[in-house]
């Protein structure tokens, strides 16, 4: 573990004008990935033993932390994150809190994955953040209960240590732990409050749901797909076009620049494994003046490392689901890339389709592994 963007003691006091002028933060070498606690994908806090301020279901809200210095409640400041009150010791002799005391809450991922990165952002809280933060991770079966979870015999494993952070700041650590998970446990050290907690990793599905599934979407995230690269990222992450459901507003798909010259803007996904797809789906919902004008698909066969296409290029129309099936004889892939003419956008591709033999014997053996 390796604290990448590490930042430690107080932010000054909001001043007036934009909350987010002296906000703390670096490029981090892991958001690329998939936020493995995203609210999209069923990520959810469903425990804590204190949110006195502030409720736990706000560290996974997927916009930035908002701070509005007027709103005030019964219990005092309202503050867009989670917040527990202040800890005290055992008495007037012994008034502070002990090195063991501690804050907690239980994160269920979205999707269980292997975790590269996590943010632990403390955004507005300049004062009254935590002295420190640690996070451990496990991986159980099911849906098990806070209660479950919290068992004497559960075994966690520890990504972040316990670590020094910085109010109002966007603290990241790289994580090195080749090992599947599905649920968090972030504390903070003795008390304080964090504003959004963001898990990067690589979704690691259950081999036995896919394989039960049959036909289902091999490039969505929450199955295990990935984007490997894009050509443009401006206006919105080639991410959204794998998330779950449909896009629900314009900046939830996946938006280029205007292009000036002759080329086109592409997308290069990862499936989940080796599969034969069926059938493609590819919205342009909300995307109603800068949709994209045409769409071909390729596909990289496993075997032979070579492309080919399996749907030419087509026509597009604006804020509509456009539906193929393939021929029959399915289009066998491990990869493939989505070009767009000559630029704008789409909001979602689905490929379906089943896992090979050879894909779903590799998937099996990773999950074994615990990957």
């Amino acid at each position: 573990m390796t604290a990448t963007a590490h930042f430690t003691g107080d932010a000054n006091p909001y001043g007036g004008g934009d909350p987010y002028a002296d906000y703390r933060t670096e490029d981090l070498p892991f958001t690329h990935l998939v936020d493995l606690a995203d609210r999209r994908l069923g990520a959810g806090v469903i425990a804590a033993n204190d949110e006195f301020f502030a409720e736990r279901e706000n560290l996974l809200k997927p916009e930035p932390a908002h701070f509005d210095p007027e709103r005030f409640g019964h219990k005092g400041k309202i503050m867009d994150g989670w917040e527990t009150r202040r800890r005290r010791g055992a008495g007037a002799s012994e008034p502070h809190p002990t090195d063991e005391d501690h804050d907690w809450a239980l994160i269920r991922l979205g999707a269980p994955g292997i975790v590269r990165g996590l943010v632990v952002d403390t955004a507005h809280f300049r004062g009254n953040y935590p002295q420190a933060v640690s996070v451990e991770a496990v991986s159980l079966p099911g849906s098990p209960s806070p209660e479950e979870l919290l068992a004497p015999d559960v075994k966690w494993t520890t990504l972040v240590p316990r670590t020094a952070v910085g109010g109002h700041a966007a603290n990241g650590f790289t994580v090195d732990c080749e090992r599947r998970f599905t649920h968090l446990r972030l504390n903070q050290h003795p008390d304080g409050g964090v504003a959004r907690l963001r898990v990067y990793g690589e979704v690691a599905p259950d081999p036995a749901w896919l394989t039960a599934l049959g036909t289902f979407d091999v490039v969505a995230l929450e199955n295990g797909g990935r984007v490997e690269d894009a050509s443009d990222r401006f206006y919105s992450p080639a991410t959204n076009t794998i998330q779950p459901g449909r896009s629900h507003k314009m900046d939830d798909g996946w938006e280029t620049r205007r292009r000036r010259d002759r080329g086109n803007d592409w997308i290069h996904y990862h499936l989940v494994e080796e599969a034969d797809i069926r059938a493609v789906e590819i919205d342009t919902a909300y995307l109603k003046g800068n949709a994209a004008g045409w769409a071909r698909l390729t596909a990289r066969d496993a075997e032979t490392g070579e492309w080919a296409e399996f749907l030419p290029r087509t026509r597009l129309q604006p804020d509509t689901n456009h539906r193929f099936v393939l021929p029959e004889a399915v289009r066998r892939a491990d990869q493939v890339r989505i070009d767009i003419f000559p630029d704008g956008g789409i909001s979602r591709l689905r490929l379906f389709g089943t896992l090979t033999e050879r894909g779903a014997a590799r998937l099996t053996a990773r999950h074994a592994q615990g990957l």
